[in-house]
């Protein structure tokens, strides 16, 4: 096994070094550190290309790190070890691990599932999603979120970029099969997911092979526009017991294998998406999105449904 462990991941969460569990239940594995601006593709191929390649990939890391190393394990295919290293987990939780340990159980059983991925491509970029592509909002929230993490940390940088795009968000134009709308957000969310939400970034299955996609339409409020990015069970009940989340009217569902819209910033605003956390830089005028859903596209040992 080769495991690629991002030790930058999951900053904000005080949780215990996996490096001893490691040598200690994974004694043969190779672990590989990755560096800042790494290209891990290249780092796996040197390894794929030697003389005894490693037939299970394995990743310590948040939902970007573990996105790129699924897509590697789809094309080399081997099976994918997940182990929650970041601060959400979005897809690890999906499995249904919480910890490394519960990882390692499920590959030292031996029990794998396949699960569905989305392929989305804008202009030159083409990746491998595990959870959900969005543009508007929360790209936006994400953006400046950046920019203050390593001033304010995290959680601080995230209240702040919180504030700052409640005072500054702009609504975002789309064309989707000749119609033109406002919109605060899409999210393209792998699978079904809770019909409530707005920001499906957490998936609720792991095999059900479609997209489901969340138009929130630029009719309400900014503060409606940044409520509705909540994706957190009980944060999302109070916010729509407080009346702050958009209304249904508002927010237009979508259940379809493949979803397509050329997306207009406007002026000032950010030509950006995102994709497990990850923010892709497009074209200052715009770009086009293309997303599809690709079933039982990655092997993973996770525990039985």
């Amino acid at each position: 096994m080769l495991i690629v462990l991002n030790a930058l991941s999951g900053a904000a969460v005080i949780r215990r070094d996996p490096r001893a569990t490691f040598a200690e239940r994974l004694p043969d594995a190779v672990v590989h550190e990755s560096a800042e601006g790494e290209d891990l593709a290249e780092a796996v191929a040197r390894r794929m290309e030697a003389p005894d390649p490693p037939t299970v990939l394995g990743v310590y890391g948040g939902d970007g790190t573990v996105s790129r190393i699924a897509d590697l394990a789809r094309r080399y295919e081997v099976p994918l070890l997940a182990m929650p290293g970041g601060t959400f987990n979005h897809f690890v939780r999906a499995l249904g691990i919480d910890d490394v340990d519960a990882a390692i159980d499920a590959y030292q059983r031996g029990a794998v599932r396949t699960v569905t991925v989305a392929r989305a491509v804008a202009g030159a970029d083409e990746v491998i999603v595990l959870n959900a592509v969005s543009i508007g909002t929360y790209p936006t929230f994400l953006e400046q979120r950046e920019e203050r993490f390593h001033r304010l940390g995290k959680w601080l940088g995230g209240v702040a970029a919180a504030w700052s795009a409640l005072r500054t968000a702009r609504p975002v134009t789309i064309v989707r099969n000749g119609r033109r709308a406002r919109v605060w957000s899409v999210f393209v969310g792998v699978g079904r997911n809770d019909p409530r939400r707005v920001a499906t970034m957490q998936r609720q299955s792991i095999d059900d092979a479609v997209l489901d996609v969340r138009i929130h339409h630029a009719r309400g409020t900014r503060l409606r526009a940044m409520a509705s990015l909540a994706f957190g069970r009980r944060t999302a009940a109070v916010l729509r017991a407080l009346r702050m989340m958009p209304p249904e009217s508002d927010v237009e569902r979508l259940v379809l294998a493949r979803f397509e819209i050329a997306v207009r910033p406007a002026d000032g605003v950010p030509s950006v998406f995102v994709h497990d956390g990850e923010l892709e830089e497009q074209h200052p005028s715009g770009f086009t999105l293309q997303c599809e859903a690709l079933p039982s596209a990655v092997t993973v040992f996770a525990p039985p449904a």
